[in-house]
């Protein structure tokens, strides 16, 4: 740590305990988490815009502080990121193009029927104009969501010899799918916006986790036996990272 760093340190630590961090045009507040199984500290940036820090079972707030501190460019890199995406998040109207099953569809208004259609999916709708369509497509395809990919789960569980507990689908802003101790499958809603052949690797990585619960080499290599084309599906993630909101 740089003595300016060193003095800044020292100077928050005594006005604030170690709950803020201040960046160029902002101060942000922080939150601690211990987490016994964390080998190291760990940052992220919360929904609500606190600084979010990982305690391992050894660490100690001084010292989460200290790192978040020295990584305050990587903290308003993500600011930047959001502020990003907020502007790409625009209004869905007629003729409005998004991703469903891996597929580009059109958002055709029929208001003569009273319906919204996409692919191959009708919604009927009252006689009000929304004006944005998009909240409204939204908790469809959420809905949509909700009803495929937990049998999906199970039905894969019992293919690869596995018990869950259960599955949530959730509205996940920075990962596709999370998996606890306890066996609770969590997933990303909008993994029905992806082929199958996506949704399924991200099922196949969670269900892995009850067998090794980190990203060792064996956690890998246990996730390329049970889907040898992973890093096909991952190299589509990453070409549509923007596309799937």
């Amino acid at each position: 740590m740089s003595k300016t760093d060193q003095q800044e340190l020292s100077l928050w630590s005594s006005e604030s305990d170690h709950k803020l961090v201040p960046l160029r045009d902002r101060i942000l507040p922080v939150r601690y988490v211990r987490n016994p199984r964390a080998r190291r500290y760990i940052l992220r940036l919360a929904t609500d815009g606190a600084v979010r820090i990982t305690l391992p079972r050894w660490g100690s707030k001084r010292e989460g502080h200290a790192f978040a501190l020295r990584e305050r460019s990587w903290i308003e890199r993500q600011i930047e990121k959001r502020r990003d995406l907020s502007s790409r998040l625009q209004s869905w109207n007629e003729g409005s193009v998004f991703l469903f099953r891996g597929e580009s569809v059109g958002l055709h208004i029929d208001r003569e029927r009273l319906s919204a259609q996409f692919g191959e999916v009708e919604i009927p709708f009252s006689n009000d104009d929304p004006g944005d369509w998009r909240p409204f497509i939204e908790r469809k395809l959420r809905e949509l969501a909700e009803r495929e990919l937990p049998p999906r789960v199970f039905e894969m569980a019992r293919l690869h010899n596995l018990k869950i507990r259960g599955v949530i689908v959730r509205s996940q802003k920075s990962r596709w799918g999370s998996c606890s101790a306890r066996g609770t499958i969590s997933l990303n809603w909008r993994l029905i916006q992806t082929p199958v052949y996506v949704s399924d690797y991200i099922i196949i990585h969670e269900l892995m986790h009850l067998r090794q619960m980190n990203h060792s080499v064996r956690f890998w290599k246990e996730v390329a036996r049970a889907c040898p084309d992973y890093r096909v599906a991952e190299q589509w993630l990453k070409r549509h990272a923007r596309q799937v909101h």
